[in-house]
């Protein structure tokens, strides 16, 4: 029998995390973000990690999440937390589940029949990136900037000027390509200065432009930032539009175009544009 592939990933673009054992702001984290990330891993600490659990459990019902919209962050597959994260998974309705610290293929088929976002955050997790985004439940790479450093005995993922080191940058486009050559969605890492709006709006502009789908968010103030990075502007959108009716007109692979030559690259980047344009929460 072939694996059962998961649904393609849709949530997004602006993910915000949210500690298990804080219930009184699920419901503001879900209504503030496009998914919010139910965090059991490195949110909480150790002694409350089965209140957080509870905690996610009490929420059911009437007035519980959107198991469309939200993931779970479970702790690492192999310690006893997951095992206990798990259990309490299933007597939930949420089937999307971020693995922390996800290092191989054979984690995953600890979480058949959940909609998997591999974080990959550690040493391990990089150099297997390509066979974890294989795996058939996986509908989303996730990198992680800080664990990876302290893996690899580092001290921070971040230069002076708060550009990423070299290794960072590497992990980044590592899980980027490995995500994309499996067909998966990419998701950027945090940016954990909180204040610094426009450095995140930088950086969001550069994962659009490389190919993330989302980023994931550790701040409400965050989101809309976020957003205001995945939606393309009038002028764009515009563009965009003028340029696929061209080239259904022309019917021909190749064609100029305003003085350009276009061919499917460039077509294929006017239909990315023309998805973030639709997308129901994007700039707003």
């Amino acid at each position: 029998m072939q694996p059962q592939h998961a649904a393609p990933f849709t949530m997004g673009p602006a993910l915000l995390f949210c500690p298990a054992d804080r219930p009184e702001r699920f419901g503001k984290a879900a209504d503030r973000s496009d998914a919010v990330i139910l965090d059991l891993e490195d949110a909480v600490a150790p002694a409350d990690k089965s209140r957080a659990r509870e905690a996610v459990l009490a929420q059911l019902g009437a007035e519980g999440l959107d198991p469309s919209r939200t993931i779970v962050r479970v702790n690492p597959v192999g310690t006893a937390e997951f095992e206990l994260d798990l259990q309490a998974l299933e007597k939930t309705p949420y089937r999307t589940v971020m693995l922390a610290k996800a290092e191989n293929a054979e984690q995953l088929h600890a979480l058949a029949g959940y909609s998997v976002i591999a974080l990959c955050e550690t040493a391990a997790g990089i150099v297997n990136a390509s066979a974890v985004a294989a795996e058939p439940n996986v509908v989303g790479m996730m990198w992680g900037a800080e664990d990876l450093l302290a893996s690899l005995g580092g001290l921070s993922s971040r230069n002076d000027d708060g550009g990423y080191r070299a290794v960072a940058l590497h992990a980044r486009s590592t899980v980027l390509l490995a995500a994309k050559a499996a067909g998966k969605e990419a998701i950027d890492s945090v940016y954990v200065n909180i204040p610094d709006l426009d450095g995140l709006l930088a950086e969001s502009v550069d994962a659009v432009a490389s190919g993330f789908g989302a980023k994931a968010c550790i701040h409400p103030n965050q989101v809309a930032v976020v957003r205001e990075a995945y939606a393309p502007a009038p002028e764009d959108v515009a563009l965009a539009t003028e340029l696929l009716e061209a080239a259904a007109s022309a019917g021909t692979g190749v064609f100029q175009f305003k003085g350009k030559m276009i061919d499917g690259p460039i077509l294929k980047h006017a239909e990315a544009t023309l998805r973030r344009a639709n997308h129901p929460r994007v700039g707003s």
